[in-house]
């Protein structure tokens, strides 16, 4: 596609005047009016004459310009029609030339970008809290990486805190009481709620707590810190499991106690800027003059007892990455209710004038609810762990599977593919600031808007290869005129590394899940009326192609969501 947007922009920038950069193109809101379109509005500015008339006049321009493209106008717009023979010919020719790297380029290269996500806390199994920032965060570690950036997915695990002295008391007083060796995490759980509740019960319990933090944050190496090392350490072993099912992977694992070394250079270096103050006994940084909104809202650099706060560590972890990685973009994937966490880091790198701010970008999201719009709870009302939901709908994927092809090879790993992508491709086919609904019975289904319709389309695809090679057909040249009427889906071919461009850009991966969903639906309106086996021998051979380069795209697509391409289904 880009052969014919780069000939179609070139030709206006000349006409114009506008330089090709700022030459903007789209695709037509109406397929039937096109495959490429221009707002003549800016152009029209330029020239000092109403739009329509300066579409009709490029229109003119256009046709005795370009070759195998029609230009027409509409109203506004300058909508261009490329000849269906080469728009086949060249689309599916790049599709299946670049196979598995469609969709990508070297956009990126030599630039980083950071991506934080996932982040569970230690002592306690990953949730279904967890579970948009860990989708979308891999998805766009994936999106970034077809691009040719270098990702640094970094999982800011939540190991620090005054809570867990407490746990190390915990640990200290009934560890034997507890089975720590056939699920530690579980183990570690319920030692954390029940410090908890001694926290507030037993003043001595409190008190024992509070040292044991202020030793661990005074960095010395004893009993507290190998208590605390070890619940660490086994809670990793537990995400892991969860996080290889998924198929997460972050390059770096750093807890919040990894930045401890960095955090009086944090606080220096705001005390040295003269924005740090102290109030109440307190040191904090004053916001209103950066956010008004902010006025009744410091930053908390250091309470009164000397102990930092989550902000202090996230501020030092943001000054300790830029200066490791150079980031073009530092991305935090966390969700919406910590919008004024965000806002109020932002705000402090604003008053230290640093260039890079701008870079900083919260990836906030909405919440992951039931049929009934509530928190995704467990059926017995509690906190739904995260493992306890990939098994429920994994157990329910079995079923229809095993219901709708009984004869299907290793039915097991099939119905753990389409469980894990309904997941996933629920939670992101929706713009991600939006709430998702979460209904087994929908996301499962293999008609509609869902994970297990696109794979089955995929699944299709490849039968219908495997059935036209088995025939010995598809050998012939293509006859690419013969595609004319799958323009539809040729234009959502085409499109695609644009999609994924744009899904970059704007940290929104639902615009490929959505572009995937609109290829099936042209893709299954077109298959339905054009046969590929037994056609005259260049029909075939064009359908074929068609289908494998559709194929191709929608497995690329489900790939960079984090969703299998199953071949059968």
């Amino acid at each position: 596609m880009h052969t014919f947007t780069a000939a179609i922009r070139a030709a206006l920038a000349g006409a114009t005047g506008l330089p090709e950069a700022e030459v903007r193109l789209e695709a037509p809101r109406d397929t039937a009016h096109g495959d490429v379109s221009f707002p003549c509005f800016q152009a029209a500015k330029g020239l000092k004459r109403p739009p329509p008339v300066v579409a009709a006049e490029l229109a003119t321009a256009m046709n005795a310009t370009l070759r195998g493209i029609t230009a027409a106008a509409t109203g506004p717009y300058l909508n261009f029609t490329i000849d269906r023979a080469d728009l086949a010919r060249v689309v599916v020719g790049e599709v299946l030339a670049q196979g598995a790297s469609y969709g990508g380029s070297d956009l990126g290269r030599g630039k980083t970008i950071v991506i934080d996500f996932s982040s569970p806390n230690i002592a306690k199994p990953m949730h279904v809290g967890h579970l948009r920032s860990t989708i979308l965060g891999a998805a766009l570690g994936r999106i970034f990486t077809a691009l040719g950036y270098r990702v640094v997915g970094i999982n800011h695990i939540g190991d620090w805190g005054s809570q867990f002295g407490g746990l190390v008391v915990a640990l200290r007083r009934w560890k034997s009481e507890v089975d720590l060796d056939a699920d530690p995490v579980r183990g570690l759980l319920e030692l954390y709620q029940r410090s908890k509740k001694a926290m507030e019960a037993d003043p001595a319990f409190a008190a024992e707590a509070r040292a044991a933090w202020q030793e661990l944050e005074s960095g010395k190496d004893g009993e507290v810190r190998a208590t605390w090392r070890w619940a660490t350490e086994a809670s990793l072993r537990g995400f892991a499991r969860t996080y290889e099912r998924l198929g997460i992977r972050h390059e770096l694992v750093r807890g919040e106690s990894f930045y401890e070394p960095f955090l009086p250079d944090a606080i220096e270096a705001c005390q040295k800027a003269g924005i740090a103050e102290i109030s109440a006994g307190a040191l904090v940084v004053q916001l209103g003059a950066i956010d008004k909104g902010l006025t009744e809202t410091p930053c908390l650099l250091r309470q009164t007892d000397g102990t930092t706060l989550y902000a202090t560590r996230d501020l030092a972890a943001l000054f300790h990455r830029h200066d490791e990685f150079h980031f073009e973009r530092a991305l935090y994937v966390v969700g919406a209710e910590q919008k004024l966490h965000f806002r109020q880091l932002k705000a402090v790198l604003k008053r230290l004038g640093l260039p890079w701010e701008p870079r900083v970008e919260h990836v906030e999201f909405g919440l992951l609810l039931g049929k009934d719009k509530k928190k995704l709870a467990s059926r017995k009302g509690d906190v739904l762990v995260l493992d306890d939901l990939l098994d429920e709908v994994v157990e329910e994927s079995t079923r229809i599977v095993r219901e709708k092809n009984a004869g299907l090879a290793n039915p097991e790993r099939v119905a753990e593919q389409i469980g894990i992508g309904a997941i996933v491709f629920n939670d992101l086919k929706r713009e991600r600031i939006k709430d998702v609904l979460f209904d087994r019975e929908d996301i499962l289904s293999f008609e509609g808007e869902t994970g297990p319709y696109l794979q089955y389309t995929h699944a299709r695809l490849a039968s219908i290869e495997r059935k036209v090679l088995e025939a010995g057909e598809g050998g012939a040249a293509p006859d690419w005129s013969k595609l004319a009427d799958a323009a539809p889906v040729l234009g959502r071919l085409g499109r695609f590394p644009d999609v994924v461009r744009s899904a970059a850009e704007h940290a929104e991966p639902s615009e490929i899940a959505n572009a995937l969903l609109a290829l099936g639906r042209d893709l299954n309106t077109w298959y339905v009326q054009a046969r590929v086996l037994g056609q005259e021998p260049a029909v075939t051979a064009a359908r074929l192609a068609l289908v494998r380069a559709s194929k191709s795209v929608i497995g690329n697509g489900l790939r960079l969501l984090g969703c299998a391409a199953p071949e059968e289904m």
